[in-house]
């Protein structure tokens, strides 16, 4: 299917603002879901420091990801329906349940006589089984799993269980990110419909350093998959390296029609500014020079660095591959695919 760059700065039609949208009310979402956690604040502060933490629910890696660099006690994301023999009255469950399908886990947990933070929607199966004694609720409006994870990681930095996240911070970085790569800015001056068109024709290859950069591409590389129908990968240095080096050399004088469309790699880096792994990304960007093949970046806005927390970071890059597996998709005419 042929990429029309011309969409991207077309009118837009009732499913396209709609998807659009969608995306420019992350800030306000995670705002609505974290609006009212003092009392949640108040009650897990009463529980003091637990043995233990087991995080269940569709953005548990996510959790455990933000937490596991410094958090002081044994940290598990679990995806099974029965939880582990070791979890007891000295442990803590945290549910992120935005899609309904924990409830289970909580009955489990509450049996074990376990602390348990739930966020979730009210009319869960989770909300009712959880019980009030030794549960926080956290009320999940928008059924959203970002922002149920960002609310559960603000409660848990309180709690000392990891860096301090700050929702209306990220709420603020997920507002930049949408005015940023708003349809109404033009190709010339947004970085989401500019790398949407530089991988219009490309099979894209997507790396980041830290654990955070790196699961921020692999959603990337999932939604360049749902946008295109096509291959993308995210992957270590390792195994992107042999990639690398065997993609077809370009010919210029290659006719489409004639020769039949030839799509070669593009190195996707979501660079989050930790500069533990410059070494690393400076092999990968020599290699694809050496093999010809383009090198985009996927950075942080201006006001975001290495100083900010890595929510901010993680958010900001996340929203930015979003916006431009749109772009994507709606240039080739596949925008139902990401609806």
């Amino acid at each position: 299917m042929t990429f029309d760059d011309s969409r991207l700065d077309a009118p837009l039609d009732p499913l396209t603002e709609g998807v659009l949208r969608h995306l420019a009310s992350t800030g306000a979402r995670i705002r609505r879901d974290s609006a009212d956690l003092d009392d949640v604040r108040r009650t897990v502060n009463e529980w003091g420091r637990p043995r233990g933490v087991l995080v269940v629910g569709p953005e548990a890696r996510l959790v455990r990801s933000v937490l596991e660099p410094g958090c002081p006690v044994p940290l598990v994301a679990w995806a099974f329906q029965r939880l582990p023999a070791w979890v007891g009255p000295l442990d803590l469950v945290v549910v992120l349940d935005t899609d309904g399908q924990c409830a289970a886990q909580v009955a489990e947990a509450r049996r074990r006589g376990s602390a348990i933070i739930l966020a979730s929607t009210e009319d869960t199966d989770s909300w009712r089984v959880a019980g009030n004694h030794g549960t926080a609720r956290i009320p999940i409006a928008s059924k959203d799993f970002m922002s149920a994870a960002v609310a559960a990681l603000s409660v848990l930095g309180d709690l000392g269980l990891g860096p301090a996240v700050d929702p209306g911070q990220v709420a603020r970085v997920a507002d930049m990110v949408a005015e940023l790569a708003s349809p109404h800015r033009d190709l010339a001056v947004n970085q989401a419909k500019d790398l949407a068109c530089a991988l219009a024709d490309a099979e894209p290859l997507t790396w980041g350093g830290s654990v955070l950069a790196a699961r921020a591409s692999r959603r990337l590389a999932e939604w360049m998959r749902r946008a295109t129908g096509r291959i993308a990968l995210s992957a270590d240095a390792v195994a992107l390296r042999p990639i690398i080096e065997s993609a077809p050399r370009r010919n210029l004088f290659a006719d489409p029609d004639l020769d039949g469309e030839l799509r070669r790699p593009v190195l996707v880096v979501m660079d989050d500014a930790e500069t533990g792994h410059e070494a690393v990304r400076h092999d990968l960007e020599h290699l694809c020079a050496v093999h010809d093949v383009t090198v985009r970046s996927v950075t942080l806005p201006m006001g975001i660095d290495e100083r900010s927390s890595p929510m901010d970071r993680y958010v900001a890059l996340l929203l930015q591959g979003s916006f431009a597996a749109v772009y994507l998709a709606l240039g080739l005419g596949r925008l139902e695919e990401m609806s």
